[in-house]
């Protein structure tokens, strides 16, 4: 391989994935993906099965996912024609929840023909994009709802040609506007996502141009294998040897009980083994987690590791996942059957993964390993109907979804961060002014929570307050975790704090739980108090200077 030609079109590919996000934020509509770029885009290889070839910085739960997505859109759809767009967001058939609905479009490439696959005009690339839309109908604006089977969480699309031969499919489009709560959102984002892939297909178009067909399909085969060797490479930094560890949720949302995560951690020479029995089974909540999301939360987790441990850059693509093997119980939190509910097992069984698995490596690498951060993305979701004071018009529908941040672990060689958000979330937050000016809210504060980072020689990030005062009657759902124990210390550093979630009305407090749906009226302030991050380290030891 010529590494300067590999770097080449490492950027090219990823550039395309980049300028797909770069028009889908632009266009988009609700403040959701247009303020809080809740969306992710991405290329592959339309091999057999379909490779993962490139992708944006954007959201890890999203892009590890969405092989899933490509997969079932040619399971399900194929053959494909020039103008083909394939909507799904069944998690049970390629998606992760129902909120993410994900578009998958072929690029043919005109007048090319490759010796190695001797079809003219063919297709040999896909582009991707998932968004997360703020309202997909359900039992709660948000469609975050506390459920109990997935038909209470919105409305279920298959994968099914949204666009065919360039010509929209005006019934399944109306169909999707007609079952959720703000179709007028809707309507724009979809659109959004459309757009971005004319961006994906005319930009590879141009680099098949530039480059020739069967030079720009050797480069994409040559940077598979370049990001597989990479990461065997860094897996062999590992010592050999089982790595145990196990981590709560706090609930399910219908019992108090916590809900266990284990995983084991097989370490042999260039290849990875991630064993989750001992995981708990399916639970009768909200917080079950579909396998294309473990998928997204290990690679995360390999790809931290092997880029640190190599202390250099690794192209997030099919060949990192080529070394890693997963057995997840069938059954069980993170492989249950339809239709149980599953919505914010994407947001925040997730996120617990991801603990289990650095803990896990903790143990092999303890001079790496940062300890726990947030471990929640503190979903928030509201909506009802508004009419400004003195409006003639009637009411008008809204429904609004947010992540928080809160704070990172500490790591052996540096504090955690403050107010961000963490591992499986790559958000920004909501600027308080496109959401005062959008919503019948204020924002009465949004601070960091002094105080909430775990102590010890490296301390932990501080999480976040953010308070918010309705203006008019609402229905509110709050979906967070680390409420019942705070995200865990390493090396003797302490854990960070717990979240608390508060309900302020006419002068009195409650302190709500976790997982929580509630009415509120005109001056209630909701207040979320995020998690800190885990300390590391004892306090009378001495800095480390070492690193793997």
């Amino acid at each position: 391989m010529d590494a300067a030609t590999l770097t080449i079109f490492n950027h090219l590919f990823a550039s395309v994935a980049e300028e797909m996000g770069v028009t889908l934020g632009r266009t988009a509509y609700s403040p959701n993906i247009k303020e809080r770029l809740d969306y992710s885009c991405a290329v592959f290889l339309a091999a057999d099965p379909p490779s993962l070839l490139a992708q944006a910085a954007h959201i890890p739960v999203h892009l590890g996912a969405m092989p899933a997505s490509v997969r079932a859109a040619v399971e399900q759809c194929a053959p494909f024609r020039p103008g083909d767009v394939v909507i799904l967001n069944d998690p049970y058939l390629g998606g992760n929840h129902l909120p993410d609905i994900t578009l998958v479009s072929p690029v043919f490439i005109s007048g090319q023909w490759s010796v190695s696959s001797a079809q003219p005009s063919d297709h040999y690339f896909f582009v991707a994009s998932r968004a997360h839309h703020a309202d997909v109908g359900g039992m709660s604006p948000g469609s975050m709802p506390l459920s109990t089977e997935i038909y209470q969480e919105g409305i279920i699309i298959p994968p099914i040609k949204l666009v065919d031969g360039g010509v929209r499919n005006e019934a399944v489009w109306q169909l999707i506007l007609r079952n959720v709560r703000t179709p007028w959102e809707r309507d724009g984002d979809l659109a959004a996502q459309l757009a971005a892939h004319t961006t994906g297909a005319a930009r590879l178009s141009e680099i098949v141009e530039r480059y020739g067909i069967d030079e720009t399909l050797r480069q994409a085969r040559n940077l598979i294998d370049y990001a597989q060797s990479l990461t065997r490479a860094a897996i062999r930094r590992i010592p050999n040897g089982c790595y145990s560890f196990t981590d709560f949720l706090d609930d399910d949302g219908q019992s108090d009980a916590p809900v266990p995560i284990r995983v084991t951690l097989t370490v042999e020479d260039d290849s990875l083994t991630a064993d989750f029995a001992g995981t708990a089974p399916a639970v009768a909540g909200n917080l079950n987690a579909v396998p294309a999301i473990v998928d997204s939360a290990v690679v995360y987790c390999l790809r931290c590791v092997a880029m640190a441990l190599l202390e250099a850059d690794l192209p997030m693509n099919q060949g990192v996942l080529a070394p890693l093997t997963l057995h997840i119980p069938a059954g069980s939190l993170l492989d249950p059957y339809p239709p149980h509910a599953v919505a914010a097992g994407n947001v925040e069984t997730s996120q617990r993964v991801v603990d289990v698995v650095f803990g896990a490596l903790a143990q092999a690498l303890p001079a790496l390993i940062p300890a726990a951060s947030q471990g929640t993305m503190n979903n928030v979701t509201f909506g009802g109907a508004y009419r400004p004071a003195g409006a003639a018009a009637a009411a008008r529908p809204y429904a609004y979804y947010e992540t928080i941040g809160g704070g990172a672990g500490a790591g052996p060689h540096s504090d955690g961060a403050s107010g961000v958000h963490v591992h499986m979330s790559n958000t920004r937050n909501t600027p308080v002014e496109a959401l005062e000016y959008s919503f019948p809210i204020r924002l009465e504060a949004y601070a960091l929570r002094e105080g909430s980072g775990g102590t010890g020689l490296r301390q932990g990030g501080e999480g976040l307050v953010r308070a918010i005062r309705f203006l008019g009657p609402a229905t509110v759902t709050i979906t967070a975790e680390r409420r019942r124990r705070g995200p865990y210390g390493l090396a003797g550093g302490a854990p960070g704090a717990a979240g608390r979630n508060l309900l302020w009305r006419k002068g009195k407090t409650a302190e709500l739980p976790g997982k929580t749906s509630f009415a509120v009226e005109p001056g209630d302030v909701v207040r979320i108090e995020t998690p800190g991050g885990g300390g590391w380290g004892e306090i009378s030891e001495v800095s480390p200077t070492s690193k793997v």
